[in-house]
């Protein structure tokens, strides 16, 4: 059986774990670099060598317990990955624990937001990327990778961080008021409090790791320059978890590249901190 980082079994057992963590390795539609599908057994291989204390919390989280879900994998389309992860989340959504995903390309949101927008008529969808995600269709399909968000930008409170890279064509579906892009950030020093204010009550997080400045996450699918960095989206992070219910939430698009474990256990770290931040902030 294998844990979360490692832990002991007891803790990451299905009956006592709080939280789920369901892998979809699905990289099916990615349309530059390839090998998001290697993300979430790079992420669980660099948790396994992260302390599991948290200084900042002052907390062991993995103790609330963490349950690895059955790998999703093997699908023919991407339709089809969408309505099984949908299944999934919905599955143990109404078990009561913690939801979490590790993807895999951006794609696999697209479920697993559409399970959250069930269960929750008030959702609010946090996305930190470095690109909208809002086309309606590309390459023949709805639930390609750069159609990420579309569906809650009218299905949710979607509002959206980070962003530096769009088509022209999806600038009709963006929410100016919900819009924090990488330059709007760097120009207004209050920033994260606006981001706050743009929320509502029950939030889920969707994180494409391609948010993140090149300089520190290279191993992603399509870098963008000009990117957050770790603290800035961490003191984020945190105030969106003391001011808001944080429903559930995800980590996608981290391609490892060998050689380069540091943006692996940085996605890692980020995995475990959010979970120190839901339960123990």
């Amino acid at each position: 059986m294998r844990t979360f980082a490692g832990i002991p079994e007891e803790y990451g057992q299905y009956e006592d774990a709080s939280v789920v963590i369901i892998p979809v390795p699905y990289d099916g539609t990615s349309t530059y670099g390839k090998g998001a599908d290697k993300g979430p057994e790079a992420i669980f291989d660099a948790a396994e060598n992260m302390e599991l204390y948290d200084i900042e919390t002052n907390n062991e989280v993995y103790k609330n317990g963490i349950f690895i879900a059955p790998t999703l994998f093997g699908h023919t389309s991407p339709e089809t990955m969408v309505k099984e992860v949908d299944h999934e989340v919905s599955k143990y959504i109404e078990t009561g624990k913690f939801v979490t995903l590790l993807g895999g390309e951006h794609s696999v949101s697209i479920g697993s937001i559409r399970a959250f927008a069930k269960k929750y008529n008030d959702l609010t969808v946090l996305q930190l990327d470095a690109h909208s995600d809002l086309r309606p269709e590309y390459e023949g399909s709805k639930c390609n990778h750069a159609c990420a968000m579309h569906e809650a930008s009218y299905t949710t409170n979607l509002v959206q961080v980070g962003i530096r890279s769009m088509d022209a064509s999806e600038v009709e579906f963006l929410r100016p008021e919900n819009l924090f892009t990488s330059y709007d950030i760097r120009a207004n020093e209050y920033w994260k409090e606006d981001v706050i204010n743009a929320l509502g009550e029950n939030v889920y997080i969707t994180i494409d790791l391609d948010a993140f400045d090149p300089s520190i996450m290279p191993s992603t699918g399509t870098p963008e320059p000009g990117g957050l960095l770790w603290n800035e989206t961490l003191d984020l992070l945190k105030m969106v978890f003391r001011n808001a219910n944080v429903v559930g939430f995800d980590i996608v698009e981290l391609a490892p590249i060998e050689g380069n474990h540091a943006p692996d256990f940085m996605a890692a770290k980020l995995y475990y901190k959010l979970l120190s931040y839901k339960y123990h902030l």
